[in-house]
C-alpha cells in the first residue's frame, strides 16, 4: 500500500485528506492523463457513487479534474460498484470510478477505480497515478476550450445493469420465492429490489431509505440481526444483506442462521465441481477463510488457492490461474464467468438459482461444513505502525502459535480500508478462542498505551 491507495482504492474520513475536493481534482486530472496515454477505448470515464452525502462533493471535484484534461464523464448517480465495473467495459470507456467507502460508516468515503476491462487497477498503474496526485497540481493549461471534456448523465445506467444481472442467471424465474432484502441504505437501494421483483420474487425490503447519513447504520451486510429476525417473523425463504456499495452479500437462512461467504463459496464450488464447471478444479479464497472450509474442499477433491485479504488479491489470483470462482468470508464472491469483481446482487441471484435448481433450502446448501470457532476483533488505531514495533503483541502471537499448534491459528493484520488492527483467532473450542483473543487484545492495547 502507498500513501494514497489502500487495499481497495482510496479511503478515509470525508473532507479530510485524502478525501477532499482538492485531492479529488488532482486525482481526476491524473486519471485522465493515465488513461488517455493508454489509448483504450474512448477517452471517457464512467462515474458512480453510493448514497453518502459527501459523494456529491467528491463527484463534482472528480468531474472537474477529468473534464479539465479533456476526458468526458458519464455520470450514473447512485449505483452499485459492480455496475460501474460492468458499464465501464460495456460502454468501451477508458476507466470506471466509484465513489464509495463500501461497508464503512457514513462519515467515511472513498474512490474505487476500474481499468477499461472492468478490473481494478494494477499496482503499477496505482503507483503512477499516486505519484501524479501527490506531486501537486497537474497542469491542464494545454487543454484549450475546444478540447475540454463534457459531463453527461447516463439515464439508462440502472436499466443496463439490471438486464446484465438478470441475464447472468438466464432470467431464471424466482416465482414463489420469498426474500427479505436489506440494501444497507446504500448504492443498491433502488436497483436490487427491482431485479428480484422483476424475476418474480416476493421482496420484503429494508435499508432502502437513504438520507446521506444512514448508510450501513445498523443494517446491511455488517449488521444482519434485524434482517434475520424478519426472515423468521415473515416466514421468508432467505435473507439477503448487501453492503453499502453492493459488492458483497451476507445471507440468513429460513431459521435466521447467518450464512457467510465461506459457506456460499463452498456450496457453489461443490455445485460447479459436480457439473464439471469448476475451472482447474480450484477455488480462490483468503487467509481469513475458516479452516473447516479447507477440510471440506479437500474431501470433495477441490483445490484451494489462498491469497492475502482483499477481493482484488483474490481476483488477481483467479486471473493468473484461470479460475472462475473465488471470494472472501466477508461476502465478496466472484463468479468470473460473468463479472470482473465481487457482486452482491449477482451472487444472491446465483444462490437463489442453485436453491431452485437443486430443490434444496439455503440451510441444506450451507451445511457443507461446520466452521471452527472463530472470533474477529477490531481495535481502533491512530496510525498503522509495523507490527514488529509492538513487542507485547509479538510475544503474545508467538505464545498463541505455540499453544494452538495445528489445532488453530491466528491472523493479525491492519485493515486496508480503516484505521483498525484486526485480530482473528480460530481454534477447536470457543473457550480456547476466547482465551487467546483476550490475551492478544490485551497485548495490543498495552502496546498502544505505550505508544
Amino acid at each position: 500500500m502507498g500513501e494514497l491507495f489502500g487495499t481497495d482504492g482510496i479511503r478515509g474520513k470525508a473532507n479530510t485528506p485524502p478525501i477532499t475536493p482538492e485531492v479529488a481534482v488532482r486525482l481526476g486530472k491524473a486519471l485522465a492523463r493515465a488513461f488517455d496515454a493508454k489509448g483504450h477505448g474512448s477517452v471517457r470515464a464512467v462515474l458512480g457513487k453510493d448514497t453518502r452525502l459527501s459523494g456529491y462533493m467528491i463527484e463534482t471535484a472528480l468531474t472537474s479534474g477529468l473534464v479539465s484534461m479533456g476526458m468526458d464523464v458519464l455520470e450514473s448517480g447512485p449505483i452499485p460498484t459492480p455496475a460501474i465495473a460492468h458499464l465501464t467495459k460495456s460502454m468501451n470507456a477508458s476507466c470506471g470510478i466509484m465513489i464509495t467507502a463500501s461497508h464503512n460508516p457514513s462519515d467515511d468515503n472513498g474512490i474505487k477505480i476500474f481499468d477499461h476491462d472492468g478490473f481494478k487497477l494494477s499496482d503499477e498503474i496505482e503507483v503512477a497515478i499516486e505519484c501524479d496526485v501527490l506531486g501537486g497540481d497537474i497542469d491542464s493549461t494545454h487543454i484549450g476550450t475546444a478540447l475540454l471534456g463534457k459531463a453527461y448523465r447516463v439515464d439508462d445506467a440502472a436499466g443496463r445493469y439490471i438486464e446484465f444481472a438478470k441475464a447472468s442467471v438466464g432470467n431464471r424465474s424466482l416465482d414463489n420465492v420469498k426474500i427479505v432484502l436489506d440494501c444497507a441504505n446504500g448504492a443498491g437501494y433502488k436497483i436490487a429490489p427491482l431485479i428480484f421483483r422483476e424475476l418474480g420474487a416476493e421482496v420484503l425490503e429494508i435499508g432502502v431509505e437513504p438520507n446521506g447519513h444512514n448508510i450501513n447504520l445498523d443494517c446491511g451486510a455488517t449488521s444482519t440481526e434485524k434482517m434475520g429476525e424478519l426472515v423468521v417473523e415473515k416466514g421468508a425463504d432467505v435473507g439477503i444483506a448487501l453492503d453499502g456499495d453492493a459488492d458483497r452479500v451476507i445471507f440468513r437462512e429460513a431459521s435466521g442462521r447467518l450464512v457467510d461467504g465461506d459457506k456460499i463459496i463452498a456450496a457453489c464450488a461443490l455445485d460447479y465441481k459436480r457439473c464439471g464447471r469448476l475451472a482447474n478444479e480450484t477455488v480462490a479464497v483468503t487467509t481469513m477463510t475458516n479452516s473447516a472450509f479447507h477440510k471440506a474442499m479437500r474431501a470433495a477433491g477441490v483445490n484451494v488457492l489462498v491469497t492475502d485479504v482483499g477481493d482484488r488479491n483474490v481476483i488477481e489470483a483467479m486471473r493468473a490461474n484461470n479460475l472462475n470462482l473465488g471470494g472472501e468470508q466477508s461476502g465478496h464472491v466472484v463468479f468470473m464467468d460473468y463479472v470482473t469483481t465481487g457482486d452482491g446482487i449477482i451472487t444472491a441471484l446465483h444462490v437463489l438459482k442453485l436453491m431452485l435448481d437443486t430443490g434444496r433450502s439455503l440451510a441444506e446448501l450451507a451445511d457443507v461444513f461446520e466452521p471452527f470457532p472463530q472470533k474477529l476483533t477490531n481495535i481502533p488505531v491512530t496510525e498503522k505502525k509495523p507490527l514488529e514495533q509492538a513487542p507485547n503483541l509479538a510475544d503474545a502471537i508467538i505464545a498463541a502459535d505455540k499453544a494452538l499448534g495445528s489445532g488453530g491459528r491466528i491472523v493479525v493484520r491492519y485493515s486496508g480500508t480503516e484505521n483498525k488492527l484486526r485480530i482473528l483467532v480460530e481454534a477447536e473450542s470457543p473457550e480456547t478462542v476466547q482465551k487467546w483473543t483476550t490475551e492478544l487484545v490485551a497485548a495490543a492495547e498495552m502496546d498502544l498505551q505505550q505508544g
